[in-house]
């Protein structure tokens, strides 16, 4: 019994020199390998565990070849051409041909762009548009709750479908874990093709649980598009809940529809290029410039980082101002970088985040991050008027974005993530004066001594937790 005790240790130790051998050789970031390396190392078993579960790197697989890609492009491509007087700002060109160079996240002109600060706004501006629908609806999301809300949508979604409207439906497998199969299959047995992605089951679970479709796109008709940080769930009509959504009108929504159309196929696998889903825009008679748009998504499986490259890009290129909000702020090194060198620069970056979050491990693990950005000069405030899920940023009244992007390790490198990147100054101030208002519900985090000058355990603790951001 004792022999085979040493040859189980033996083999373990073994396993685990293996593991961690295959973390370093993966070549990611030095901070995510020397965190994994720890939990594999010093946490017995569940460490090699969590690393088949969540540390597997995706990056090399491909979820759509180039040519189907070419064939789920054309059409958005060809909308592009049709633009009449596409007039590229000078000074965001750069970004511009960074995001149409690496993933061809074309720039649409916009006939109208609203911008949704809660529930109360989104959800009856989504229900009407719904109703209006005659062709299809195409909705991207994270979570869609068996709630009031949600049956509430999908009432809505069964009744159009009964009319004919083609509906159909992601939802994120592990986002919507506690939802019962039965929700599902209601909607499917009255029309609605609901497809979950990357549904995790044995023996594939290990190499999909980490990997989850993040988005938030609704596309009706190919006229009306939804972008950004909230899922269909009554917490969204919370008093306490604050969130950002864009409704875009225009050809703008052909953007929209060509992110919505890959994701389709990789989930169902069935190729959407018919004409009728992206009808020709109806050239508005008003001559005001109105805001640009190109929707930008980010994978693990892509060979760059393209939202993450557009913050980093936003950041650096500003002159006046840079502000943030973000319910959890855990970046990576190139995104601290960027602001901290902006903020030393003399450039006013302000960071908004909530004071308190809905997950306290994260909490913990963010608060070194923000007293290192403030002590770089970044205004940082912590949001009291409820759970801060917004996630926005603007810079100089000519840029922002919006969307599903969270400044976070796993926004940034595992999740599929969907942002709107938007380019004039009526949409800019608009998401300025959002942001304005919004920090007048915070407390400046260098007014709290215990949070910039904390004891010695808790800096320990602190300073434990963050090893691990990498991972969250």
């Amino acid at each position: 019994m004792h022999e085979l005790n040493i040859i189980l240790v033996a083999l373990y130790y073994v396993a685990v020199v293996l593991t961690v051998v295959h973390v370093v050789m993966d070549n990611r970031q030095p901070a995510k390998t020397v965190a994994w390396a720890m939990v594999i190392w010093f946490v017995p078993v569940a460490g090699i565990i969590l690393y088949l579960f969540f540390g597997l790197n995706t990056r090399k697989e491909r979820t759509v070849n180039q040519r189907q890609l070419d064939d789920l492009t054309k059409r958005s491509m060809l909308g592009f051409v049709e633009q009449h007087d596409l007039r590229l700002p000078e000074a965001h060109k750069p970004i511009i041909d960074l995001f149409t160079g690496q993933s061809l996240a074309l720039p649409f002109k916009t006939d109208e762009v609203d911008v949704y600060t809660d529930g109360y706004q989104f959800f009856p501006a989504l229900l009407r548009d719904i109703a209006k629908a005659a062709s299809h609806i195409h909705i991207d999301m994270y979570i869609i709750e068996d709630d009031a809300l949600g049956r509430l949508v999908a009432d809505a979604l069964t009744a159009k479908a009964r009319q004919g409207v083609e509906v159909r439906l992601i939802y994120d497998d592990v986002g919507c874990w506690r939802v019962p199969n039965r929700f599902f299959e209601q909607m499917r047995e009255e029309g609605i093709e609901a497809v979950p992605f990357l549904p995790v089951r044995f023996p594939s679970f290990t190499s999909k649980v980490n990997y989850r479709n993040h988005r938030k796109l609704v596309v009706i008709d190919g006229r009306v598009g939804f972008i950004g940080g909230m899922n269909i769930a009554r917490r969204y009509v919370d008093d306490n809940w604050r969130d950002t959504m864009v409704r875009v009108t225009g050809p703008a929504v052909d953007a929209l529809q060509r992110a919505f159309l890959i994701d389709w196929y990789f989930v169902d696998r069935t190729l959407l290029n018919d004409r009728k889903y992206y009808p020709q825009h109806p050239t508005q008679g008003n001559t005001k410039p109105s805001p640009l748009l190109q929707v930008v998504t980010s994978s693990p499986v892509a060979p760059y980082p393209e939202i993450m490259q557009g913050y980093v890009r936003t950041i650096l290129n500003a002159r006046q101002y840079v502000y943030i909000e973000t319910p959890y702020f855990l970046p990576n090194d190139p995104v601290l970088f960027a602001l901290k060198t902006v903020a030393v620069a003399g450039v006013d970056v302000r960071i908004l985040v909530p004071k308190k979050n809905d997950s306290r491990f994260v909490d913990w693990a963010c608060r070194s991050y923000l007293r290192e950005a403030v002590e770089a000069g970044v205004k940082v405030g912590l949001y009291t008027g409820g759970f801060l899920h917004s996630k926005l940023m603007v810079a100089d009244d000519s840029i922002c974005t919006c969307g599903s992007t969270n400044v976070d390790f796993r926004s940034f490198e595992n999740n599929f993530e969907a942002n709107a990147f938007l380019y004039g100054e009526s949409v800019g101030r608009q998401l300025k004066q959002i942001f304005l208002d919004d920090e007048r519900q915070s407390v400046p985090l260098s007014s709290l001594p215990e949070r910039m000058k904390p004891r010695f355990m808790v800096r320990l603790f602190e300073g434990l937790v963050r090893l691990l951001a990498p991972l969250m």
